[in-house]
């Protein structure tokens, strides 16, 4: 029941934190030295959105109905919505603390645009279009943000995406310097029970630099003048933290996580030219050049299945009654599911082996299914490939990303520290630990009950007389 607080490093890899670098990042280090620690294994799809509202409300995907930054509206052709903070069905962690009389401090937490009255404060996540728009509660705190940060607020880091790396590096470390600035101020000038804070410049400079560190990455080379730029960044990072660290009370419970790993992009499979080589997805022409799936572009009338790009392959069926154009009769539907995921699984790499996609079905995964889910929810090379969303390709395999230059895929663990206010406990290492544990978690370090449809387990950790290293459930 003591103070809260949950420092969130998006995409923060455990390679990097646990083994490569914890020597050199001094206040992390500590953390885990007096804490304990540990994997965190996220959700499928392993992405930002929705990775942090299943953190944070103790929901699966498909109960969220969130499968990505962006989502079909209806079973129409007319795109997809980007995720927002009014598709978060039920409470969130801080509506549950806010009504049992606990203040709150938030900041940066996808999905939290547009901002949503909470008992305390807020500053909305990256997805926050302009700060021209409103992106706090209460709206009067806008201005105070924008002082605290120096001015000109930043809530994201602009074409991450790009081949001039000093540049990127520039605007991900005042993003960031602005961003712990905004949260030292809110501690220093709000009351608090939960601080939680959610930090994007991790994954960005992860996919910015990550050929440059990693020898298991295609295009590493020893020795490259980008090689210490990450590793520089999780200094000041770690700096940072230390400087956040001195504003919380001793007895506080400090969570340190991040919703999921890195891990080197090999490069890019044209999911949609493999649908149209086999025959699930035609065009009313044929294209010269790549360009974008669109629905226009597609013979809806001899389609059966077309696909969205980006981490991981969302595959849809073209339903008969459902979709406007749709021809797949729905008693064929189980069929064809089958016969995709056979197909799916025999993909192959450049050299000819097995490439090693695998076909997942979001009802097998999740305990409801609510908004317009995928049929298939397909992996290439278990991470190791992103899909393409265009089509035109001339070859299924490529070493670059179509939506820009990208360094890193996301990987399935994140990490995990705990600070247990003034209990030492000796750098314990734990196991088992997963992404929806910390909802229920974080409500018992509160002293709030998690209601019945809060997922997961609570993590107890022991202390180090009673000789275990394993999290139990509660």
């Amino acid at each position: 029941m003591s103070k809260v607080v949950v420092i969130g490093l998006d995409g923060a890899a455990p390679w990097l934190l646990f083994e490569r670098w914890r020597e050199k990042l001094p206040h992390i280090g500590a953390l885990i030295d007096r804490g304990a620690w540990g994997r965190l294994r996220t959700i499928d799809p392993p992405i930002t959105v929705p990775a942090w509202a299943v953190m944070f409300s103790g929901r699966d995907p498909g109960e969220l109905g969130i499968y990505g930054f962006r989502n079909r509206r209806a079973h129409d052709y007319d795109g997809y919505a980007f995720a927002s903070s009014g598709l978060l069905p039920g409470d969130m962690v801080w509506d549950l603390l806010g009504r049992a009389g606990k203040q709150v401090i938030l900041l940066g937490i996808p999905p939290s645009y547009p901002p949503r009255p909470v008992h305390g404060s807020l500053v909305s996540c990256f997805l926050t279009p302009s700060t021209s728009r409103p992106y706090t509660h209460p709206a009067s705190l806008r201005d105070e943000v924008e002082a605290a940060a120096g001015g000109g607020y930043v809530v994201d880091v602009e074409d991450f995406r790009t081949d001039d790396k000093e540049a990127l590096l520039g605007r991900i470390r005042e993003k960031t310097r602005k961003h712990f600035a905004v949260a030292r101020h809110l501690l220093r000038t709000r009351p608090w029970d939960l601080f939680a804070m959610v930090e994007m410049g991790i994954d960005r400079v992860q996919h910015g630099f990550w050929r440059h560190i990693d020898p298991e990455h295609p295009g590493y080379a020893a020795g490259n003048p980008f090689e210490d730029r990450i590793l520089d960044y999780y200094r000041a990072v770690d700096a940072e933290i230390g400087e956040l660290l001195a504003l919380i009370p001793a007895d506080a419970a400090v969570f340190l996580v991040s919703d999921h790993g890195a891990r080197a992009l090999d490069g890019s499979f044209m999911f949609n030219d493999w649908l149209i080589r086999h025959g699930y997805l035609v065009l009313h022409d044929r294209l010269a050049t790549p360009v974008p799936l669109t629905a226009d572009r597609i013979d809806w009338s001899r389609t059966r299945a077309w696909g969205e790009g980006g981490y991981y392959g969302r595959l849809f069926l073209n339903v008969r009654g459902r979709e406007p154009r749709g021809i797949v009769d729905p008693g064929d539907v189980e069929r064809l599911l089958r016969e995709l995921t056979a197909a799916i699984a025999e993909i192959e790499d450049p050299a000819g082996g097995l490439l090693g996609a695998e076909a997942r079905r979001p009802q097998d995964l999740y305990r409801e299914v609510r908004g317009v889910p995928p049929e298939l929810m397909v992996y290439f090379g278990d991470l190791r490939w992103r899909a393409a969303g265009s089509v035109g390709h001339p070859l299924l395999h490529s070493a670059d990303n179509d939506s820009g230059p990208d360094d890193c895929n996301h990987d399935w663990n994140g990490v995990f520290v705990l600070r247990d206010g003034e209990n030492d406990l000796g750098g314990r290492h734990l196991e088992g630990l997963r992404l929806i544990d910390m909802a229920r978690t974080l409500l018992a370090r509160a002293g709030v009950e998690a209601p019945d449809n809060v997922r997961g387990r609570r993590i107890l950790v022991p202390r180090q007389s009673e000789g275990t290293a394993l999290p139990r459930a509660s």
